[in-house]
């Protein structure tokens, strides 16, 4: 057997809700860590006194106790490994794993049993079920009845508010009352929170943040008393996860964060940080309300009973020694402006970014904390308004997206470094290598900086601009040009007139030479019907011959099937086996060569493409025709002023001769036909 054993999707009950994590055992301590919160349980192999094996819901579990009176359950093994765990635990811990029956029986009346942090309901020296007393946030007592209420989990579907509990009357021990005995027996281990005795220290006016407003904070020994004009907070210590102090950007200013789970709660509204704004110039002299010998032996040399400092330094060192929890500070980030933080904007709302080494926290609206285990990618985006920042994308494991945007460009690179440094899965590897680029060519002053994608969009609008003013002008030219010819042909000038022919050819030839650049359509090809048709190859006639056999060797294949299959089997076989169907198409083709030149020697194909020609002669002419037409209609009709040199010959002859009137117009028709 190893040194650990190991087991994934272990799961702790809290306060009604199921939190899988990890369970390691090794030979100096038992380690447990929540997936959801990070939070760590370390249980040293000495302190253990009592194993459990316990047939539960999510199939086996385990409860161990301590020698100090914790007691800690955790469930999601599986049968079968009782017996490895079991051999570790008297190898190692020289402690036995018993099996232990729960009563499912369902009665109501049995003997409750106080054990440390618990109360178990026995019936028949059997448990039926087990109330940990720290869930309990309040106890009250009747005539013959104790009442417990539950602290209430926001994650847990279904919550357990309360629990009454029969006491029958009798006598206890030394006189006192049973109902009185079983509440002093709860509240001796319950989570409920009373201010008792005098404060270790209290901080008067601290600004907050979150819950915004001034509070003034009195310091317990077992809780914070946070006492405001309107709202007022008690924190017991046991809810606080980490602690954090964090330099504002401006280096003046300090933020302590305190992490809480469950949160602190005002009507529907869970805060789930606790942040404290401090000025680095404010100081303060401390004075504990403990004797020297309590703080020596209550702290251990971490605190002493006169203190003086920074503000922010006080209240993070007796917070740091009444939770017995280290401070998280930023690490060795640093952005472009040398802080250890980045500007953005996260929900609408801007703050600060913090890398840190072990995840990222974002104050302060709203406040997030991401693990860099529960981080499955990050993902570096375009900015949506400008080129000038970019967003910063993070995907958690539960699928949860987070976005910070309107980062500036210059931090590309640290956070791009300090991501990779930190080994984080990144969405666009090859993204880097272009903003790097624009860094180094950037590198000036924003008022100083080129901005490329401004410049491609000037370029495209200058290219627009030129290409709308040589249409305009066009446009212009050839308006003035008809202008001239109407208002010269009116006046009847023997010189103007001529000088309007002039120009008016020279026009037509130039419109004529451009007709004459473009490229005349392509005629579709004609399929002749009546040829003989073209041989199959080689696979065509071998596919033929074996299509049968494919379908008969796989029933209900389907068509496209039959092909993929074909191809498989045809580049599987041999030179020989294709040589045979090869010679075979080469036969088929000598055959429709010959058959194809006695077709064309009869006249076959010329005939049919020679009837094609002149059906599609004769469209092309109605078209062109017609096309004629209409231009001469548009000239006639749409500008009376206006006759051409033909026209005005074709008009005398019919006026002079009126029996050369069918001739007359067949002339028309031909000049009407030159001009176009």
């Amino acid at each position: 057997m190893g040194d650990t054993l190991e087991f994934n999707e272990i799961y702790q009950e809290v306060k009604g809700s199921w939190n899988d994590g990890r369970l390691r055992f090794s030979k100096q301590n038992v380690v447990y860590k929540s997936s959801k919160t990070g939070k760590v349980d370390n249980i040293p192999a000495g302190e253990l006194n009592l194993a459990q094996w316990r047939r539960v819901c999510l199939g086996h579990g385990i409860k161990l106790a301590t020698s100090t009176g914790h007691v800690y359950k955790y469930d999601g093994f599986r049968d079968t490994d009782f017996e490895k765990i079991s051999e570790f635990f008297k190898a190692n811990y020289k402690v036995e794993l018993t099996e232990k029956d729960l009563c499912v029986k369902g009665w109501n009346w049995g003997t409750a049993k106080f054990s440390g942090p618990l109360l178990s309901f026995d019936i028949n020296d059997s448990t039926a079920f087990e109330i940990p007393l720290s869930s309990v946030s309040q106890c009250a007592t009747g005539k013959n009845e104790v009442t417990l209420e539950f602290h209430q989990n926001d994650d847990a579907e279904v919550s357990l508010m309360e629990v009454r509990f029969y006491v029958p009357p009798g006598q206890a021990d030394e006189g006192q009352d049973p109902v009185e005995a079983f509440a002093q027996n709860v509240l001796s281990k319950a989570d409920v929170i009373q201010a008792t005795g005098d404060a270790v220290c209290i901080f008067k006016e601290l600004q907050c943040l979150t819950p915004r407003g001034r509070y003034d904070i009195r310091i317990y020994p077992t809780f914070l008393h946070l006492h405001g004009k309107t709202f007022d907070y008690k924190i017991p210590y046991t809810t606080v996860l980490r602690l954090f102090l964090l330099p504002h950007k401006d280096q003046r200013q300090m933020f302590f964060v305190i992490s809480l789970d469950p949160p602190i709660k005002q009507g529907q509204t869970r805060y789930h940080f606790l942040i404290l704004l401090f000025s680095k110039e404010e100081d303060i002299s401390l004075t504990l309300n403990m004797s020297e010998e309590d703080v020596e032996r209550r702290f251990e040399g971490k605190l002493s009973k006169n203190m003086s400092g920074s503000l922010y330094e006080m209240v993070s060192r007796v917070m740091k020694a009444l939770v017995n929890r280290k401070i998280t500070v930023p690490g060795n980030f640093q952005g472009h402006s040398g802080a250890q933080c980045i500007t953005c904007s996260y929900k609408a709302s801007s703050g600060l970014l913090y890398p840190l080494e072990r995840g990222f926290i974002y104050v302060h609206k709203p406040p997030v904390h991401l693990r860099f285990e529960e981080i499955s990618c990050v993902n570096f985006a375009r900015g949506t308004t400008t080129t000038r920042s970019f967003d910063f994308e993070i995907e958690t494991k539960q699928g949860n997206q987070y976005t910070f945007s309107s980062i500036e460009r210059e931090e590309y690179g640290k956070l791009f470094d300090f991501v990779n440094a930190k080994k984080l899965n990144i969405k666009n590897r090859g993204f880097k290598e272009g903003m790097k680029g624009n860094n180094d060519e950037y590198s000036d002053s924003d008022d100083d900086q080129h901005d490329a994608y401004l410049e491609r969009m000037k370029a495209e609008g200058k290219i627009r601009e030129e290409g709308n003013d040589s249409d305009e002008s066009d446009a212009e030219s050839g308006e003035y040009d008809s202008n001239a010819s109407e208002s010269n042909s009116s006046e009847g000038g023997d010189d103007s007139e001529e000088d309007n022919r002039k120009k008016k050819k020279a026009k037509k030839a130039k419109v004529v030479k451009e007709r004459k650049e473009r490229k005349p359509r392509k005629e579709k090809k004609q399929k002749d019907t009546g040829g003989p048709k073209r041989p199959m190859s080689a696979y065509m006639l071998w596919l033929n011959s074996s299509r049968e056999r494919i379908k008969s060797e796989n029933p209900g294949i389907s068509v496209t099937e039959i092909s993929k299959k074909a191809g498989e089997m045809w580049r599987q076989l041999g030179k020989d086996e294709k040589e045979e169907w090869e010679s075979k198409a080469g036969e088929a083709k000598k055959q429709y060569d010959k058959a194809k030149k006695e077709y064309n020697e009869s006249g076959g194909g010329s005939s049919a493409a020679s009837k094609n020609k002149k059906k599609g002669g004769k469209k092309e002419e109605k078209k062109r025709k017609s096309a004629g037409g209409d231009k001469d209609r548009e000239r006639g009709g749409g500008n009376d002023s206006f006759k051409s040199r033909e026209f005005i010959e074709t008009s005398e002859e019919s006026s002079s001769d009126s029996d050369r009137k069918s001739k007359s117009k067949s002339k028309k028709k031909k000049k009407v036909k030159y001009l176009t």
